[in-house]
């Protein structure tokens, strides 16, 4: 099949390929750097977690478990779990104490600062093998990318929060 045009709003079939095949090596990147963090171990469901609640202001878990497609006994599970290794925090609502907001400790956020950095540094010395104008197409594309993957994972504004009701 042959490349689309460019502004087409379907992306190419090889640009798809392409993209799957770098998650896949991502995905074993990943899992080193994570085997090698000084912190206890946590499971790819565990990070997401760490990520998403690192990444959203006032996360609780209910926007948790929408953003994860999964289950309530499941997250709860999963912030068993970090909160069991002192990576992360449940606070009551402030507006609502059956609420439960979750934030990173002062550990989980030194966590994922030292899995990013290890991460950064693969991806250094991978990304010093090409050539000056691949890394700077590919920084553009990335960060479009990014945009476009972000955007779902991002929660309402904090005003929509105090206007819902129980």
């Amino acid at each position: 099949m042959s490349q689309r045009p460019i502004g087409s709003p379907r992306p190419s079939v090889s640009a798809v390929v392409e993209m799957s095949a770098l998650i896949e090596l991502l995905e074993v990147v990943w899992e080193r750097g994570r085997d090698t963090a000084g912190a206890p171990p946590v499971s790819s469901a565990q990070a997401r977690v760490l990520f998403l609640v690192d990444g959203n202001d006032r996360l609780n878990l209910r926007e948790l478990g929408r953003l994860l497609e999964a289950a309530p006994p499941s997250v709860s599970r999963l912030c068993d779990r970090l909160q069991a290794v002192g990576f992360l925090e449940r606070h009551p609502g402030a507006d609502d104490r059956r609420e439960v907001l979750l934030t990173l400790s002062p550990a989980g956020r030194a966590y994922l600062e030292g899995l990013r950095a290890r991460r950064q540094e693969v991806l250094a010395e991978a990304m010093a093998q090409m050539p000056e104008a691949s890394r700077a197409a590919l920084a553009t594309g990335l960060a479009d990318f990014c945009a476009a993957v972000t955007k779902p994972l991002r929660l309402p504004s904090s005003e929509s929060f105090s206007s819902r009701t129980a």
